[in-house]
C-alpha cells in the first residue's frame, strides 16, 4: 500500500499509517515525506515501512518491532527509546540518534550528528546496535550504559576526523568500535582504548556482515587491526560526586 505524504500534517500522516496497520496492512510505502515527525512511533507489529523522502524528528520513537527503510536522510532523534526492530537510513542522520535505545538495530549508510547513542542501555540478551558507515560529531556514546556503537568512516576524507570530541563522556557500559585513529584529547575521561580480541572480532564480523547485507555496502575487506575498542573505566564514573 502506498501513501502520498505530500502536504500532510504529521498527525494526519501518522493517523493514516495507524489506520492502515489496523486494517491489516503489513507493508507500507510513504512517498514525498518532507519532515513529518513521529513516523512509526510506538508501533509494535511486524510492519515494513519504506520512506521515500526525509522523515522528521523522532522516527521510530518507542518502536517495538517494525522495520523501516529510509531512502534519503533522516532528522534528529531516530530510534528514541526504541525497544525492538530495525531502522535503515540510506543517507545521513541527525543528532541524538538512538537516544535511550534499549534494543534493536539502527544502520546508517552515511554520517551522523551529535550525541549519537546517548544513554543507550541493555538488559540480559537485549542490547541495541548502531552501525554508522560515515562519520560522527561530538559526544558519540555520551552516558552510554550498554549496547554497541560501530563507526566505520567508509567515506572519510583524508583531512577529516572520524569523530568529534568527548567520545564516550560519562560512558559506564557497552562498547564503541571505531575504524580508524582518534587522538587522546578526543576521548572522554571515562573511557579507555584497546585493540580487539578474537572474541570481539567474532561478534563484530557478524554485525558487519548483517550491515553489509542490509545496507548493501561492502565490508568484506575490513580487518580487526582496522578497529579501536573503547570501553568505560568504571560502571559508576560519577559515584563519588553524588554518594558517600
Amino acid at each position: 500500500m502506498r501513501i502520498d505524504a505530500s502536504g500532510l500534517h504529521y498527525r494526519d500522516l501518522n493517523a493514516r499509517i495507524r489506520d492502515a496497520v489496523a486494517a491489516g496492512q503489513r507493508e507500507l510505502i510513504l512517498d514525498h515525506v518532507n519532515g513529518q515527525r513521529y513516523l512509526s512511533a510506538g508501533l509494535n507489529l511486524g510492519l515494513r515501512l519504506t520512506i521515500n523522502g526525509v522523515p522528521g524528528n523522532d522516527l521510530a520513537a518507542f518502536m517495538d518491532g517494525a522495520e523501516i527503510i529510509v531512502n534519503g536522510n533522516a532528522q534528529d532523534g531516530v530510534g528514541n527509546a526504541m525497544n525492538r526492530g530495525l531502522v535503515v537510513v540510506r543517507g545521513n542522520a541527525g543528532d541524538i540518534l538512538g537516544y535511550s535505545m534499549r534494543s534493536g538495530r539502527i544502520f546508517v549508510q552515511g554520517s551522523v550528528g551529535y550525541r549519537v547513542g546517548i544513554h543507550m542501555k541493555s538488559f540480559g540478551d537485549q542490547f541495541p546496535l548502531i552501525i554508522v558507515g560515515g562519520l560522527a560529531r561530538d559526544f558519540l556514546g555520551e552516558y552510554m550504559a550498554g549496547g554497541v556503537l560501530v563507526l566505520l568512516g567508509l567515506t572519510k576524507p583524508k583531512d577529516e576526523s572520524l569523530a568529534g570530541n568527548r567520545i564516550g563522556t560519562g560512558m559506564h557500559g557497552g562498547v564503541i568500535y571505531l575504524r580508524g585513529a582518534v587522538e587522546d584529547y578526543q576521548l572522554g575521561k571515562e573511557v579507555g582504548r584497546s585493540p580487539l580480541t578474537d572474541a570481539d572480532w567474532q561478534d563484530l564480523s557478524l554485525w558487519l556482515a548483517e550491515y553489509s547485507h542490509v545496507v548493501d555496502v561492502d565490508t568484506s575487506t575490513l580487518r580487526p587491526s582496522d578497529f579501536l575498542k573503547l570501553t568505560p573505566h568504571s560502571r559508576r564514573p560519577y559515584g563519588a560526586l553524588y554518594a558517600y
